[in-house]
């Protein structure tokens, strides 16, 4: 009895081994292959000198400017007609609440649905106007060591000038689109885009206008980055994370702190705020998640490659262990991050309430509704609240096709213009404009056709931003090549 159960557990084995021993064989990378192309020649001393330029209007996004915004919006979109002139004679431009300009590149054939490439010449603060720790000025756009140093470089007018230096190439050399074309460059990204972005999705809807896909920021061509891929990925983002912040606050009695009751407020929250990081928001591999973790799964060494072919048996495994960093944590799941903390405004007061404020950003498969009733399941207490803070909010976006003939288009350009590289489609963890222009898109996607390495990752809102003058002309030449391909 005894040997055949043995017997009977060795067939069973031998099985198993063959079937994930064949799922893993016949789990391999798709290579695609391009038809290769003569790229353009670009100016990029030019182009550079014009990005040096861009950086030098301090355009800094700010809620609230103690002496108004400053006139360097205004002259940047002014100097913009001036730096393209090729490119504003070719389109029409339409400026929106005065300071995010629309084009529009007319297209000979009426019936097809327009396109729309975007990007936002807005920047955040420099945390020290000196520009102590930078290696030069911020806001000098100074040019090198093959570079260009300043705010912006990279988030988000890098890719802004190379976008209209495609255009000004394209309009020189008379290409006139079949498909109309629209670029749209928004003033106020950092802060939500409600007065840019929004204001410009508004307009197309009056227009009646639906676009067959959008293009935006949001990911890039990402170089040893990943872990166990020396190969770079175009990760072609189809989703974003939404956006809310909760204010958690806790009450109890003040009074002096010589004489603290057992529980404080303090204390309440301290408490809440445990539960809840140890309680995250369950995640997994499923939708946009799952759909980067497949296609970039291949390309691992074996080992990897047994468990990303064999989900069904080591899904609890493969999650587990995508769990360990932050960076693959946060493409399975809603994140929560407590940002402030208020209290007492004196050390030996026992305060009556103190507030924590909770920052989230929602994985696609969770509304705002089930983030509330998660933080109210797991602090548990009728004396803490849990209150949707006033301002910026944003539900995820919806999930764009990864199956079409525009991600095709992108997946295309990538290889022709990047050669050896694996394209995925992925999910932006933090927020870009897309949110809004995905009112008036079938489709929409996110990505910079710029090389990103974990040494550039500080760098975006950060100190000794800069971009590239490789990944400016690079990126001039993507553009020039997806408008030819994607109007015609």
């Amino acid at each position: 009895m005894l040997k055949t159960l043995f017997k009977t557990l060795g067939v069973l084995l031998v099985l198993l081994i063959a079937v994930l021993a064949f799922n893993t064989w016949r789990y391999q990378p798709k290579n695609a292959t391009w038809d290769q192309v003569d790229l353009p020649e670009i100016d990029t001393p030019a182009l550079s000198a014009l990005l040096s330029r861009a950086i030098q209007f301090k355009t800094v996004s700010m809620r609230d400017y103690p002496a108004g915004r400053p006139e360097d919006f205004t002259s940047f979109t002014n100097w913009l007609t001036t730096a393209f002139p090729a490119a504003t004679g070719a389109m029409e431009r339409q400026m929106i609440n005065g300071l995010t300009p629309l084009y529009r590149w007319q297209g000979s054939d009426a019936v097809r649905k327009p396109i729309l490439l975007t990007a936002h010449y807005d920047v955040v603060p420099v945390e020290n106007e000196g520009g102590a720790g930078w290696q030069y000025p911020p806001f000098e756009g100074r040019i090198a060591d093959g570079f260009v140093w300043g705010r912006g470089t990279m988030d988000d007018k890098g890719a802004l000038i190379a976008m209209m230096g495609a255009a000004e190439q394209l309009a020189r050399d008379g290409f006139q689109p079949a498909r109309t074309l629209y670029f749209s460059f928004g003033h106020d990204e950092e802060i939500g885009g409600a007065d840019g972005a929004s204001a410009v999705a508004d307009y197309l809807q009056g227009q009646g206008v639906q676009l067959d896909w959008s293009l935006d920021e949001g990911s890039a061509v990402l170089r040893d980055i990943v872990p166990g891929l020396s190969t770079d990925i175009a990760s072609i983002n189809v989703a974003e994370k939404g956006y809310i912040t909760v204010d958690i606050t806790a009450h109890g009695e003040g009074g002096h702190s010589s004489l603290p009751p057992r529980r404080t407020a303090v204390g309440e929250l301290a408490e809440a705020l445990v539960k809840l990081q140890a309680s995250p928001v369950d995640g997994g591999l499923t939708g946009a998640s799952k759909e980067f973790f497949d296609a970039l799964g291949p390309n691992f060494s074996l080992a990897q490659r047994v468990l990303f072919a064999n989900q069904w048996l080591f899904r609890p495994v493969l999650e587990m262990v995508l769990s360990g960093s932050a960076s693959t944590d946060a493409m399975l799941r809603t994140t929560m991050a407590p940002t402030m903390l208020s209290g007492s405004s004196k050390e030996n007061v026992l305060p009556q309430q103190a507030v924590a404020t909770v920052n989230y950003r929602l994985h696609p498969r969770d509304s705002i509704a089930d983030i509330l009733a998660h933080t109210h399941e797991q602090i548990d207490n009728p004396d803490v609240e849990v209150t949707l803070r006033d301002g910026f909010q944003s539900a995820a976006s919806e999930v764009s096709s990864a199956q079409n003939d525009a991600f095709a288009l992108l997946s295309q350009t990538f290889g022709q213009v990047f050669g050896d590289v694996i394209i995925v489609p992925g999910l932006t963890i933090a927020g870009t404009d897309s949110r809004h222009y995905a009112r008036v898109a079938d489709n929409s996607y996110r990505i910079n056709p710029f090389v990103m390495t974990s040494d550039d990752i500080p760098r975006l809102h950060g100190v000794n931003e800069r971009l590239s003058l490789v990944d400016l002309e690079r990126a001039t030449q993507f553009y020039m090549l997806l408008l030819r391909n994607g109007t015609q």
